[in-house]
């Protein structure tokens, strides 16, 4: 008679949908060995051995923010120590500087800042694909997209129509955290409901904007949260077909507001992105975001369900300023060869995970 482990293994192998429970029974299990072994299967059918990057720059316009998460340490009040805010010339310029260097993709995300208007930041979408009309802007998490809706007074449909006129393409998955309500009041009571941020990302989907998802683990959330996270995102990805990828980011403790919390380990962040990678068979991609994995351990997630490495990821301050463990950027030939001694094909991609280049 097979065990809990061998059912889950023969449904992967069958190309059969696991459970919730299922996912709780891989959770549970010590057998790392297995449980990587699931998701390197999963994550060959669906990308054979093909582990991508992008040339892209991140830019954060502002850490000021009228939400004061328990986990974040990026957020500040006005005059606050270490607050800043970056004009729109600002940004172009570093955008400009980005391109220069190769980037493909700007990546913008930042605090809601307490002051500026929505015109502010269509303004800003229309400057920047003027300037540089061939670098694809992903911008601004649902939580922004709600408070744009919020103080400009449209629908979030009209917000969302807007913002894709003046030039935004894509969007990240940034804000979603823990989608539990009790887990969700005490590290975020102020941020949006996770049911919101579906909604975000279902309008968006349906708008014909492409998203991605994150996940932020390790802090007071149980398996069954994060599984429950997974499955919700799950739903929504059955009706849209809108997330492009899927990221598990492990909680950084440093300067945050949370008690008792520590840096997770090697093994959790392995295991967290392989299950993710066997239960969420409908999204194409997970991503092994090095910022906050480290190079070593981000090339190591390849062999348990991850495709993606992120990017070069110029100018990241959200993670850093959480006690990040990596340093600066890396270049495009420091990915290619993290992906090639990890015996995997490296694909320099575009935001849509189209092959560029050679």
């Amino acid at each position: 008679m097979m065990n809990n482990l061998q059912i889950i293994e023969q449904k992967v192998f069958e190309d059969k949908r696991i459970s919730v429970d299922e996912a709780l029974e891989l959770f549970a299990s010590n057998d790392i060995y297995t449980i990587g072994k699931l998701a390197a299967y999963r994550c060959e059918k669906l990308n054979d051995k093909k582990v991508y990057y992008i040339q892209n720059c991140h830019i954060n316009p502002t850490n000021l923010c009228v939400n004061r998460c328990a986990f974040c340490a990026f957020s500040r009040s006005t005059g606050e120590q270490g607050a800043y805010e970056f004009s729109i010339d600002e940004i172009v310029d570093k955008a400009v500087k980005a391109q220069s260097q190769g980037v493909r993709e700007l990546h913008i995300v930042g605090g809601l800042h307490p002051e500026r208007p929505f015109t502010f930041y269509t303004d800003l979408l229309k400057r920047l694909k003027a300037v540089l009309p061939s670098v694809h802007i992903k911008a601004f998490t649902a939580v922004e997209i709600d408070y744009f809706s919020k103080i400009s007074g449209l629908s979030l449909e009209n917000t969302l129509l807007t913002l894709k006129e003046a030039g935004l393409e894509t969007m990240p998955g940034g804000g979603a955290e823990i989608f539990n309500e009790a887990v969700r009041n005490k590290i975020c009571p102020e941020k949006i409901s996770g049911q919101r941020w579906l909604e975000v990302a279902e309008t968006a989907h349906r708008m014909g904007i492409r998203t991605n998802a994150t996940m932020l683990y390790g802090h007071i959330e149980s398996h069954a949260d994060r599984v429950d996270h997974m499955a919700r995102l799950r739903e929504v990805q059955d009706r849209t077909g809108g997330f492009q990828a899927f990221i598990p980011l492990p909680f950084h403790p440093k300067n945050t507001r949370l008690d008792g919390g520590a840096y997770t380990s090697g093994i959790d962040d392995l295991k967290t992105i392989a299950i993710a990678r066997i239960f969420l068979d409908n999204v194409p991609h997970i991503k092994a975001y090095w910022i906050m994995l480290g190079e070593k351990l981000a090339q190591l997630a390849l062999y348990f369900g991850a495709d993606d490495l992120e990017g070069t990821v110029l100018e990241e301050k959200i993670t850093h300023s959480a006690g990040g463990l990596t340093h600066g950027a890396l270049t495009r030939d420091e990915l290619i060869h993290i992906i090639r001694k990890a015996g995997k094909e490296p694909v320099e991609r575009d935001s849509l995970y189209k092959q560029v280049g050679a």
